[in-house]
């Protein structure tokens, strides 16, 4: 054997051994947080894809990893490369690798302990650490409490259980695990992450979801001018560090797919993809384009015709249809590619009768813009149909099922079309002088289908 391979095969990085735990499992423990005066008199949380070394305006906040595993790993793969930084920080939640219902049982195992490894060994370096906890059904209460002594200060989030968005809450799952972990670990504190369930029992510390968020946070720091530019939404120069994006919070638990779709309250034209049966809603969009949606026997839409072209009349016929899909995980509804009629379109009509046959949407003004990049990228993995007024000119974005697809152009002049394999592509698109990435939540949105 060469010193090479006894090196590797006998190294903490690929052992991980050093922290012996307890039970078969030998999941590594976390030593009980020992408080400080005023550690979570209004405490507020960083995101590690936030923190910096030279970071001089945050270091009174924790350190959080609710946030997409990938945005992370590099704690495990290179335990050392990120010590000194942390340990700038008041204090660190061991990271949230996640938890999803449908994963494999192995891969919850693995990733429990790889969040109690990681804080183990921080805590073995002197950085001050509280067990974040995260749990998916049942099955895995054997060991997803493991390695956190009784009565510590432990972190959990509510987000990805919480009605939001298009999502439906995934609260009897959250509560289920809760409560287990108040009858097993009996902490003496639970710092919450976005706003807690009324049914949570114990010391809650609650921490405001949103001003902790990037958009509350002070960059005028003594950062070099490229370190600046590395927080930018998907910056070429982030190197090994990650970007910033609104919505990036709330993975780690529940289902993968974050709950079942639901109409969004804020976004009245969700409304017309669920009625009576046989219904036919009306829905006018901003820029006076009609969209008539059918109901089907299940109270769900199952096709919906469109009366405009959306500025590509090579692409589209006037008026066209799209089927209805809802045979996806979370059952959002997916339109399918566009129903051509060159030769003129069969009548829209319902096919049985109902009192109030036809209802009427109004969209408000406003109500289509998109909030965040995240929301524009579902909108177009969902196969959405976009119009939007930049500097006052129209433009057009489109995922086409047949394959799979976007197209990005100025309405009604198809030689301006980029076809892009993704939506991050997309947001590449310059619009005017401007990147589509860094206005998209500023456009005015007229007509959208999902």
């Amino acid at each position: 054997m060469t010193e090479e391979n006894y090196n590797y095969r006998t190294s903490q990085t690929l052992l991980r051994n050093q922290f012996p735990g307890k039970g078969k499992l030998k999941i590594p423990i976390i030593p009980k947080f020992q408080e400080e005066p005023g550690d979570f008199d209004d405490l507020l949380l960083i995101g590690f894809d936030k923190t910096h070394l030279e970071d001089q305006h945050h270091p009174d906040r924790m350190v959080h990893f609710f946030l997409y595993d990938y945005r992370f790993e590099r704690v495990w793969k290179n335990p050392d490369n990120d010590i000194e930084k942390l340990s700038r920080y008041r204090a660190v939640l061991s990271p949230d690798f996640s938890m999803y219902l449908e994963m494999a049982p192995v891969m919850q195992l693995y990733n429990v302990f790889r969040n109690r490894w990681c804080g183990a060994y921080w805590a073995s370096k002197g950085i001050r650490v509280i067990p974040t906890v995260n749990w998916g059904d049942e099955s895995t209460f054997d060991f997803c409490f493991e390695g956190i002594e009784k009565a510590s200060v432990v972190a959990v989030s509510t987000y990805m259980a919480s009605e939001h968005d298009n999502r439906q809450n995934q609260k009897e799952w959250f509560m289920a695990g809760y409560n287990e972990m108040m009858r097993r670990i009996e902490p003496e504190k639970i710092i919450c992450y976005n706003t807690p369930f009324p049914e949570m029992q114990g010391n809650i510390i609650y921490v405001d979801y949103e001003r902790s968020s990037w958009r509350h946070m002070n960059y005028e720091c003594s950062f070099h001018r490229e370190d600046l530019d590395a927080f930018k939404i998907n910056s070429g120069s982030s190197g090994n560090r990650d970007t910033i994006e609104p919505y990036l919070i709330g993975k780690g638990g529940g289902s993968a797919y974050g709950g079942k779709w639901r109409p969004n309250p804020n976004k009245p034209q969700d409304q017309r993809f669920l009625g009576s049966p046989g219904e036919i809603k009306t829905t006018v969009m901003k820029n006076g384009e009609t969209f008539k949606t059918k109901i089907g026997d299940s109270g769900r839409a199952e096709i919906e015709r469109h009366e405009t072209d959306h500025g590509r009349s090579d692409k589209h016929s006037n008026p066209h249809d799209h089927r209805i899909n809802w045979n996806n995980p979370d059952e959002h509804p997916e339109p399918g590619s566009p129903i051509n009629y060159p030769n003129g379109a069969p009548e829209f009509k319902q096919y049985r009768r109902l009192f109030s046959m036809e209802k009427m949407i109004v969209i408000p003004d406003g109500s289509l813009n998109f909030e965040t990049i995240s929301e524009f990228k579902r909108s177009l993995h969902w196969g959405g149909e976009i119009e939007f007024v930049w500097k006052g000119i129209t433009y057009g974005v489109i995922r086409y099922g047949t394959n799979n697809k976007i197209t990005i152009y100025v309405a009604n002049r198809p030689e301006t079309e980029k076809v892009c394999e993704t939506a991050d592509d997309a947001l590449e698109y310059m619009v005017g002088e401007d990147r589509l990435r860094d206005v998209i939540t500023k456009v005015k949105v007229i007509s959208r289908t999902v």
